[in-house]
């Protein structure tokens, strides 16, 4: 296998991973989500005109015709379901309009997503993935009801108060498990010495902080092995209502440590909330425009900075091609406003805002109601956030685990450092 192919492997395996271990707090997708009362957009280079009105000869009514047949005539009648051919039918719609940030939510689904970027979901706290036929845990988290009652990362769940739980899946696992605080669910687990167990675990108010300052391996260290001592690192998982504040925090803290320079890694972020996004933005810069937005009918609004920073360290951000959405318009606003020089893999490319619906079926509907330019102007929709320093994984990296884009961001830095702040150079509009 070539460099390039098991990379891509990796990058495949690292994506369904985080995927995973998300879903525990939600369902996490790349989407910048917006008030469904503000004023929202498209940008002019890609707004497509409002199509025609044609004459439809196909209506819910025939919809309800043809399922009404298959019940009559279909060849295996059990699998004429009506709620999944009816989803089946929904999902039709958003698929014939090519755009992949545009989707239908079922009820469940919603239930479990609504609180994605809040910071916080009632429930036990732990992370679970699907193994076989069963759902299990990946980690509890530090403090929760979950690690206090004594589940232990490899612990299978047999069954949730009293309900088999073979075969479920992990969506499945997850609305059972949650539910509001102070309630009592009982998990009958099996550790991983084959001991079974039931534990009786009371929901609680489960706090997920957005911003680590733990770097990969627990220590920042140079490409020759040496601590990193001098230089700053946080690590944005996803945009939330406390990111803000969790930024602020961490910054001070570093400042007060008497750090020379910040990394800032937004490997794998799936973007967040639009709100957050600019504020977070924001925080690093004096002045200047943080992006532009640009609705359906070519109509632009911009985003600009105010004065007042939170730091004026200099600034390296990390990213990869997992890096979506809100990540990418916080990398742009700071590359293209020369406060930091972006290092790493191209990112994905998601530059739409996602409106959320809700349904009275309980679901909801995400739907594309804004694109982003960058504040040079640039589009990020499908064609992602350029780094300043490209880095390449090669074979032997991956074999080696060699976080190589981390130790070419400390190189970077250090040497933005060396020459000051004002030094930085500023990206090219292209």
């Amino acid at each position: 296998m070539n460099a390039d192919a098991l990379r891509n492997v990796l990058i495949g395996v690292i994506a369904a991973l985080v995927g995973v271990l998300l879903l525990f707090a939600g369902f996490l997708v790349r989407v910048i989500t917006e008030p469904s009362s503000a004023t929202v957009a498209s940008p002019a280079a890609t707004s497509v005109a409002s199509p025609q009105q044609e004459n439809v000869n196909v209506s819910g009514a025939t919809v309800d015709e043809i399922l009404r047949i298959l019940r009559e005539d279909f060849v295996e009648p059990d699998r004429v379901n009506s709620k999944y051919l009816y989803e089946g039918a929904i999902n039709g719609l958003f698929q014939a309009l090519g755009d992949p940030h545009s989707t239908y939510i079922d009820p469940q689904t919603y239930a479990i997503s609504r609180d994605d970027f809040s910071g916080s979901f009632q429930g036990i706290g732990a992370t679970v993935s699907q193994q076989g036929r069963f759902v299990v845990i990946v980690r509890p988290l530090s403090g929760t009801p979950a690690e206090a009652a004594g589940l232990k990362a490899g612990d299978v769940i047999l069954a949730v108060d009293g309900e088999n739980a073979e075969g479920w899946t992990v969506q499945q696992a997850v609305l059972k498990i949650r539910g509001r605080r102070g309630t009592r669910v009982e998990l009958k687990v099996r550790h991983t010495d084959g001991r079974e167990e039931t534990l009786s675990i009371v929901r609680d108010e489960i706090q997920v902080a957005s911003v680590s300052a733990d770097p990969p391996g627990g220590a920042l260290k140079d490409g020759k092995g040496n601590a990193v001592t001098d230089l700053a690192y946080l690590r944005i998982r996803t945009i939330t209502r406390n990111t803000p504040k969790e930024i602020q925090e961490a910054v001070k803290a570093a400042e007060q440590a008497g750090k020379k320079g910040l990394i800032i890694d937004v490997r794998s972020n799936p973007g967040g909330l639009l709100q957050e996004t600019t504020q977070l933005t924001d925080m690093f810069l004096e002045a200047g425009t943080m992006l532009v937005q640009v609705d359906r009918n070519g109509r632009e609004r911009v985003a600009n900075a105010t004065p007042g920073q939170v730091t004026k360290l200099p600034i390296v951000i990390v990213q990869d091609e997992l890096s979506a959405s809100g990540a990418e318009l916080f990398a742009a606003a700071l590359q293209e406003n020369g406060r930091a020089m972006v290092v790493g893999s191209k990112s994905l490319g998601k530059g739409t805002v996602n409106h959320v619906r809700e349904l009275s079926n309980g679901g909801a509907v995400y739907v594309s109601i804004a694109r982003w330019l960058t504040p040079k102007r640039n589009l990020i929709e499908g064609k992602g956030v350029q780094p300043d320093v490209a880095v390449q994984l090669t074979v032997e990296d991956i074999e080696a685990q060699r976080d190589v884009a981390m130790f070419r961001a400390i190189d970077v830095l250090r040497e933005q450092i060396a020459m000051g702040q004002h030094r930085i150079p500023v990206k090219a509009a292209g």
